[in-house]
């Protein structure tokens, strides 16, 4: 009996991708065919236009095509995470819904994991029509991750990816619901290897992960695999601390013992005033980092369900 491999895709207002995305994967599939078989198993995280319909149309016609459909948007990385929990396949591939994840990579993906790869990632080399903002706020997030990180996180690496068997069911014991899956996915080890690849426009439409969904994920990044933002209170604390004092020290000299010959003229007032601002700032900054963890820790307190399902199509699990 041939394996079966799932293909996971998350998808919010993708309805005029989701025909031609499955049109694509029977096409790539017929070099796999025999030796193995697929299932596409959509999530539909609470999409406001026709995705929904028109995968149930599909998944009525063809049993291989599974559907999720959530009560309301919760994100996509908890559609991924549904997605992983509900896979049957012996390894699994994480794909974007809008086509910018070239689906002729998969076989190479298969390959790769053939060769005795347990975690299969996809690296964008180049992604046509991306802004210079994006591609440099891209840049930052990068190079902070690997300064700050515990977790060693590939440049450029996407969600577009293979995970082996046993790499599904230990991701599927995480209980975070501030989530990043590729950071967890790395956080998890097991052996990489790599499918490097150029991104394509978008066929329809415009993308619908924003901006502020962008800073909210790379926010989460920071908070969930870094301690060092919380350190960073401490840090700012030692260094105010010794400035502060030097300055304190160097006043004292200026207009105490040697009768201000620089001319400098520091009003009490004005050190007072400057040195409180100061430090009001630095407090307010410190009381911000913390609150990050504090509202991290409130949400895992909580232990809300990570999604809701309002309805399923061949999902028998």
């Amino acid at each position: 009996m041939s394996k079966i491999i799932s293909i996971v895709i998350p998808v919010f207002n993708e309805e005029k991708h989701i025909s031609l995305f499955v049109g694509t994967i029977g096409e790539i599939w017929q070099a796999l065919r025999g030796k193995y078989e697929y299932e596409i198993l959509f999530i539909n995280d609470g999409s406001l236009d026709e995705t929904g319909d028109v995968i149930k149309n599909l998944a009525k016609e063809n049993p291989s095509i599974k559907y999720i459909q959530f009560s309301r948007n919760f994100g996509k990385e908890i559609a991924t995470s549904a997605g992983l929990q509900y896979a049957q396949g012996e390894a699994a591939i994480i794909v974007d819904g809008d086509l910018q994840h070239p689906l002729e990579y998969i076989p190479e993906f298969i390959k790769k994991w053939e060769e005795g790869a347990e975690v299969v990632i996809g690296v964008r080399k180049e992604i046509d029509g991306v802004g210079i903002f994006n591609r440099f706020s891209s840049w930052v997030f990068y190079k902070i991750m690997s300064r700050i990180g515990h977790t060693e996180i590939v440049p450029q690496s996407t969600d577009f990816r293979l995970l082996d068997r046993k790499v599904i069911n230990e991701f599927n014991r995480f209980t975070e619901r501030n989530r990043i899956s590729r950071g967890l996915i790395d956080w998890l080890g097991f052996k990489r290897d790599f499918v490097y690849f150029n991104a394509s426009k978008r066929t329809y439409g415009k993308g619908t992960y924003s901006t502020s969904k962008k800073i909210n994920l790379a926010m989460s990044a920071f908070v969930n695999h870094s301690l060092f933002p919380l350190k960073l209170a401490g840090y700012l604390g030692i260094l105010i601390t010794t400035v502060a004092g030097l300055l304190g020290v160097f006043i004292l000299i200026d207009q105490y013992i040697l009768n201000d010959p620089l001319s400098l003229a520091f009003s009490g007032t004005a050190q007072l005033a400057t040195l409180i601002l100061f430090l009001i700032g630095i407090v307010l900054s410190c009381l911000g980092l913390i609150a990050l963890y504090i509202a991290s820790i409130h949400g895992e307190v909580v232990n809300r369900p990570l999604y809701i399902i309002r309805e399923k199509i061949n999902i028998y699990s």
